[in-house]
């Protein structure tokens, strides 16, 4: 049972629209029948046509599904033993030394957020020895969540380079990735959105030669989109030897990287060595754009806590990026929320507190990694056919089955589970009540005559 083997282990887009026309007839004066101007001419009471994310449709079906052994395994938060959201022990400790702080006042924070929960996300992306940090080369922002440090990051691309007109792309996201992505890209005006090839079906895992294929051949000051760790929805992260040979092309190709780091920590239980790849880039002289969030590696999915980190190649450029941000910053949120920023800058800068919150976050890893071990083993067990070694290769909460559509479609209407369209789950979602119908459901599916 997966229960014991934990209680052993010590581990318990956009959317669009179009306007129709008005139902009523007008006549000559664009009055309607009954007398008022313009009839039912609104954008408000028009038809809207919107674009449904693949997660929404799925959850949806989720809900209406009445089978008592329906399984979510597409959620994006992680999931307890008993298959909840939690809180972290520290973080809810933390929260109740904060509400009872007089020292905070209820006050607007300044536009681009707390200094010390900035500082500390710089000093967890980049390290407190970095160069670019002692140079002053390092602008960063908090933002009201992972979504919003990269819609900031999109929208100083558009002024990033010394030109007349605004940057327009093309921007590289891997194939696949978070479909929210382009999206947001496309809210700043960035219309030209490529993919570059990185998950192979085949070879279950990452495919440099295609992935270097793709980046050689985009055009000068392209934008590439890179997860440093965490890659949704795969799981499978860059070795630090393919991120050498990635660099090299990046520099020689004239690229702009742009990093994400949506769960620093929970892909192998450790800040630094999930940030690598944010360092080694800016250790090279590279500019670069990083996205971070830490609403999951601390529990905070209500609180939305991001941060956008800008590195420069000179620090004379930093007053003018800090000014096209603040002006960007004043037109989409004005001040990002506090709460959580509070929460993570509280952990990051008290060395008792930071020992105690890895701890805890090791605990998810080792779960999480040890669910992967147990479903892979079952899986052979059964005799399902091919080869389940990747689920192990890959780390963080989720993983790239290599499931096709078909047996995806087979999963969600003939046995109640639900996983991503391309075959991807959240492994936290698997625990000791499930463990066994999940595996002889993904076992049928392939075995199973469709």
């Amino acid at each position: 049972m997966l229960n014991k083997r934990l209680a052993a282990s010590g581990l318990i887009c956009l959317a669009g629209f179009k306007m129709s026309r008005p139902g009523s007839r007008l006549d000559e004066r664009g009055v309607n029948k009954n007398g008022d101007p313009g009839g039912s001419l609104s954008v408000l009471t028009d038809t809207l046509t919107a674009a449904v994310r693949p997660e929404t449709r799925l959850l949806s079906a989720f809900k209406r599904d009445i089978d008592v052994r329906k399984v979510y395994l597409a959620g994006r938060e992680y999931y307890s033993e008993e298959g909840k959201t939690f809180e972290l022990r520290l973080v809810g400790k933390i929260k109740q030394q904060l509400s009872a702080d007089t020292t905070l006042l209820p006050e607007y924070p300044p536009c681009f957020g707390l200094a010390e929960f900035s500082q500390q996300a710089t000093d967890v992306a980049l390290g407190k020895s970095s160069r670019a940090v002692m140079e002053n080369r390092v602008l960063g922002v908090q933002t009201p969540g992972f979504t919003a440090a990269v819609r900031l990051g999109a929208e100083l691309l558009k002024h990033w380079y010394d030109a007349s007109d605004a940057w327009c792309g093309p921007v590289y996201l891997s194939s696949p990735c978070d479909d929210s992505l382009a999206g947001i890209f496309q809210a700043a005006g960035i219309q030209d959105i490529r993919e570059y090839y990185y998950w192979d079906d085949k070879q279950r895992g990452v495919c440099l030669e295609k992935l270097l294929e793709d980046l050689d051949r985009a055009p000068e000051r392209s934008v590439v989109v890179l997860s440093a760790s965490a890659h949704y929805p795969t799981g499978a992260d860059l070795s630090q030897n393919q991120w050498a040979v990635i660099t090299q092309l990046v520099m020689r190709r004239r690229l702009f990287p742009f990093l994400l780091l949506p769960a620093q920590a929970l892909c192998n239980g450790d800040l630094e060595r999930d940030a690598w790849p944010v360092q080694y880039c800016a250790s090279q002289g590279m500019e670069l754009l990083c996205a971070q969030s830490f609403s999951h590696c601390f529990g905070l999915y209500g609180e939305a806590v991001g941060h956008l980190l800008c590195v420069l190649k000179q620090n004379s450029h930093r007053l003018s990026l800090q000014s096209k941000a603040d002006k960007i910053v004043r037109s989409l949120w004005a001040q990002p929320s506090v709460g959580g920023a509070h929460v993570v800058a509280s952990v990051l800068s008290n060395p008792a507190h930071l020992v105690e919150w890895q701890r805890e976050v090791k605990c998810i890893v080792e779960r999480c990694m040890l669910i992967r071990d147990i479903l892979r083993e079952r899986l052979r067990l059964l005799g399902t056919p091919g080869c389940w070694d990747h689920l192990t290769q890959q780390g963080g909460l989720f993983c790239c089955t290599g499931l096709n559509g078909q047996q995806v479609e087979f999963l969600s209407n003939r046995r109640h589970v639900y996983l991503l369209p391309g075959g991807c789950l959240n492994v936290s979602a698997i625990n000791g009540g499930n463990l066994d119908y999940i595996t002889e459901s993904i076992h049928l599916a392939l075995t199973t005559s469709l």
